[in-house]
């Protein structure tokens, strides 16, 4: 056993720019969110594995009796890339996550099911805890579950010994080297498999490897420096269907094919533009033309996506709360709905950022501020850890 208690985190992601043109061969710029799911792993002498996810009220205990009678034809494959759909089945029925049964706790508890036998089914099961806090809404399109998969990969890796621990005893946080975050990633996919079932791997990535992904065509290249932007995150809490609105958008281009591909084709070029920008802001001074810059940008793609049909009455009116104090926002995600951003200059005065978010809560919604572009996943020291979320995390 390589490690007996480890703490890891991992940070939820947002699109900057590409919504839905990502599904017609155009390039969409992923970031990552500094706000983040925090994973606490203590392996124990109970003769039992527990999960505790207090943000959805779950708490589950197995005997490692009852998991060795589950797996006894099983053998175990640390290194493999394809979900094994038997052992998925299998763990189904296990938890009674059949005839459709897809609540949050139980996609929850088959992902971490899964990895934990992945990884240690073929030789002797350890006894631990897990318990798990975000600072992500669920459901809201911030990649809550893939940062939950990311964690979930990195502490069962390292306690396997798959993976070394990279925190050094004077470390705060650590990061791990590519080929262990090429790991990570690949187990974390598996997860996002079981819970969405065809996931893009888009979210998984920006929760491994943070800061700015590029996504083409399939292909997601992690930009090696971006800047840390501030913004304001809002969720408008109205609910939506990402299959309904990708459908929406595909019958519009049927419908309209010499119309909407120019505007496809103008996606693809706000989000190439956004990302030469982002990168001349790394390697020299930044300037408030670039900052005048990417709110053009936010505003011309927010109209795209209204002409696309994936605007919302809640997201127009996050857009006129936020212009009205000379602050431009556009969806972030699917759309109709769901999440939006809204970037900060770094000279806002904190009394208008205080005074938006108080204006956008008085709409009904849900917001904060934070960054984006933050690093992926990290292991912590207690003492690097919020003392609030320690808090949590330190409950047996």
């Amino acid at each position: 056993m390589q490690v007996r208690d480890i703490f890891v985190s991992a940070p939820g992601k947002a699109i900057l720019h590409g919504e839905h043109a990502v599904v017609h061969g155009k390039v969409a710029l992923a970031v990552s969110l500094n706000l983040r799911t925090y994973l606490r792993l203590k392996v124990t002498t109970t003769g039992k594995v527990c999960i505790n996810l207090p943000n959805i009220d779950t708490f589950h205990c197995w005997d490692l009796s009852e998991l060795r009678w589950l797996i006894h034809n099983f053998s175990g494959k640390t290194r493999s890339q394809r979900l094994d759909a038997e052992l998925v089945k299998r763990l189904r029925e296990f938890v009674g996550a059949t005839n459709g049964n897809l609540d949050t706790c139980s996609m929850a508890t088959l992902s971490f099911l899964y990895i934990y036998i992945s990884l240690f089914g073929s030789g002797e099961l350890p006894s631990l805890t897990l318990t798990v806090w975000s600072e992500l809404p669920t459901g809201a399109g911030l990649g809550s579950s893939a940062a939950y998969s990311v964690c979930l990969a990195a502490a069962l890796l390292c306690t396997s010994g798959a993976i070394p621990v990279p925190l050094k005893e004077w470390d705060h946080t650590a990061r791990w080297c590519q080929e262990d975050l090429e790991l990570i990633n690949s187990w974390a996919f598996q997860g996002e498999m079981i819970i969405h079932g065809n996931p893009s791997g888009v979210d998984n990535a920006v929760g491994t490897w943070g800061g700015m992904l590029r996504f083409l065509a399939g292909k997601i290249i992690p930009l090696s420096r971006v800047p840390l932007l501030r913004i304001l995150l809002t969720n408008t809490k109205v609910p939506r269907s990402t299959k309904v609105l990708v459908a929406r958008v595909k019958d519009k281009i049927n419908k309209f094919p010499s119309i909407m591909t120019p505007v496809l084709d103008s996606v693809d070029a706000v989000s190439c533009t956004c990302e030469k920008v982002l990168s001349e802001m790394t390697c020299e001074p930044i300037t408030g033309e670039h900052y005048n810059i990417l709110e053009e940008l936010i505003d011309i793609n927010q109209h795209h996506l209204n002409v696309m049909g994936v605007g919302h009455p809640a997201l127009d009116m996050l857009c006129q709360v936020t212009l009205a104090k000379g602050l431009h926002s556009k969806l972030t995600g699917a759309g109709g709905g769901g999440c939006g951003i809204t970037l900060l200059r770094p000279e806002t005065d904190s009394l208008v950022v205080q005074g938006t978010v108080q204006d956008l809560r008085d709409c009904g919604f849900d917001c904060w501020e934070t960054s984006i572009g933050g690093p992926g996943v990290q292991q912590h020291s207690p003492l690097s850890v919020k003392e609030e979320i320690l808090e949590i995390l330190n409950r047996d």
